[in-house]
């Protein structure tokens, strides 16, 4: 077995319990931040008409806050699919890119293990994961994203949920501004990918 091999499985179930809980601990001042975003987003998503159960469905299986503030945001009665996918689509692309960056440290994994990994994977825990590694002599450590990734998803589903069961006792959100919560993720994730306008000039 290989140092990476190692790293990445965990070498005793003490020491995968060990990174697991200091992922999670590593990720509570994040989750923390989540839990505004993710009461904004259910509280949204019930007043536009979906149901308690619903909410945490939506936020469960696809888990990028961004595109789910978009969809909640373009819901309408009956809705436009195509028109909800295609924004959904775009803000989850970059999910690509971040994918590929990990790829290296999932390569040694089987695929029951790499795709759940992946699955997981938001900007977040993407981030904590590689930096991480970057700071360990021994690489990356699945065991350390998991736990990182498990805190941040029980999160948000945990607070969309209480979210959607809270909204309509709340009443119209946008006389408290909260309707921003999206525009403002956007604007962020938008300044995460802009490097200049330097790289927009050929051979830049």
């Amino acid at each position: 077995m290989t140092a990476l091999d190692m790293s990445i499985t965990g070498t005793t179930s003490a020491g995968r319990s060990s990174e697991l809980l200091r992922g999670a601990t590593a990720a509570l001042p994040v989750m923390i931040g989540f839990v505004p975003f993710a009461l904004v987003l259910g509280a949204q998503a019930a007043q536009k008409g979906l149901s308690p159960v619903e909410v945490p469905l939506m936020t469960g299986l696809n888990f990028g806050g961004g595109s789910e503030f978009a969809a909640v945001e373009l819901w309408t009665s009956p809705p436009h699919v195509l028109l909800i996918v295609a924004m959904t689509f775009l803000v989850n692309s970059r999910h690509l890119l971040m994918g590929a960056a990990f790829a290296p440290h999932l390569r040694s994994l089987p695929k029951r293990r790499a795709f759940p990994a992946l699955f997981f994977m938001c900007d977040e825990s993407w981030a904590m994961g590689l930096a991480d590694a970057k700071r360990r002599a021994g690489g990356f450590s699945l065991p350390y994203y998991l736990g990182v990734s498990a805190g941040l998803y029980l999160t948000w589903i945990s607070f969309t949920a209480l979210g959607a069961l809270v909204g309509p006792t709340i009443g119209d959100i946008t006389l408290y501004g909260f309707d921003m919560a999206f525009p403002a993720v956007f604007l962020v994730l938008l300044r995460g990918i802009w490097k200049g306008r330097g790289r927009l000039r050929p051979g830049w």
